[in-house]
């Protein structure tokens, strides 16, 4: 039922904000480190004036959601207050965190910040979620003016960077630049979790004997395209075949046994669509 579906929706965008609130009192702010976008400048100003964090962001998101309710579509924008204030809250509520100071080590700090955020916003993403912030300020640009989400919201983190390391030092900043890294990472892990999909070209000839076994062994349709040898002059049937990462493994295995001289490319597919895979963008 579609109120099911609407309630794990927000179930997962609140718990993956609460776990982002946990992890920036637990490790990164004990350290005078930083998260991106909105909630970086929200932590640059406590760390001045011992502004409430929490309450920043509220605040500093009120004109951004105010452009996006009247630029973008209305349920998102529900759903990213909805994540934006339940983050906020978290951080405030979690600030008690910060003074127990759990990791006494500035890179383990941000090596585990950028993990815990990177499972926040992950959870936040894989459902279509939002917490507002440069997200949110991404997403407009990009409707309008046709730049990358990551691009812009990366040009932004690092605008925040330049004025973090002028105002608190480089070493804070850098230690940050290498947390943002891990949580990017963890990010795109936590969206496509273990259903990423690979696409896998073979090269062989004996490509219907390795079809057949895919068919059978794995339950993967596969197409054959016609390639020519560059060298050669001949003909060759390329076998593409589209799986998820646990499937890689099982693939080699069949090539290899087939034709111990079958040549295999195996790439990411950032996205598929259609008959045997889910429809849904996660992003």
């Amino acid at each position: 039922m579609q109120w099911k579906k609407q309630f794990w929706r927000y179930a997962t965008v609140a718990l993956g904000a609460f776990i982002s609130g946990v992890g920036i009192n637990t490790f990164l702010i004990p350290h005078q480190l930083f998260s991106g976008g909105v909630s970086g400048v929200a932590m640059i100003l406590y760390f001045l004036f011992s502004w409430p964090i929490g309450i920043q962001i509220i605040l500093l998101n009120i004109p951004i959601f105010y452009a996006a309710y009247r630029l973008l579509d209305r349920d998102y924008v529900i759903c990213g207050i909805f994540g934006m204030v339940i983050f906020s809250l978290a951080t405030d509520a979690t600030r008690f965190l910060a003074d127990l100071n759990f990791i006494d080590d500035t890179l383990l700090a941000a090596i585990y910040g950028g993990v815990i955020s990177g499972i926040g916003a992950g959870m936040i993403f894989r459902v279509g979620g939002s917490a507002g912030g440069t997200d949110t300020i991404a997403t407009i640009i990009k409707k309008y003016y046709s730049l990358n989400v990551g691009f812009v919201g990366f040009s932004i983190n690092v605008f925040l960077m330049i004025v973090a390391a002028a105002l608190f030092g480089v070493k804070p900043a850098m230690y940050t630049l290498l947390s943002f890294f891990v949580s990017s990472q963890v990010t795109d892990a936590v969206i496509e979790g273990l259903n990423r999909k690979k696409t896998i070209m073979i090269i062989s000839d004996k490509n219907e004997e390795i079809a057949d076994a895919i068919l059978d062994e794995v339950g993967r349709g596969a197409t054959f395209l016609e390639g020519t040898g560059a060298y050669t002059g001949q003909d060759k049937k390329v076998l593409f075949v589209v799986v998820t990462l646990t499937q890689i493994s099982k693939i080699k295995f069949i090539a290899e046994k087939t034709d111990p001289h079958a040549f295999m490319i195996v790439q990411d597919a950032a996205e598929v669509l259609g008959h045997g895979f889910s429809s849904k963008k996660l992003r």
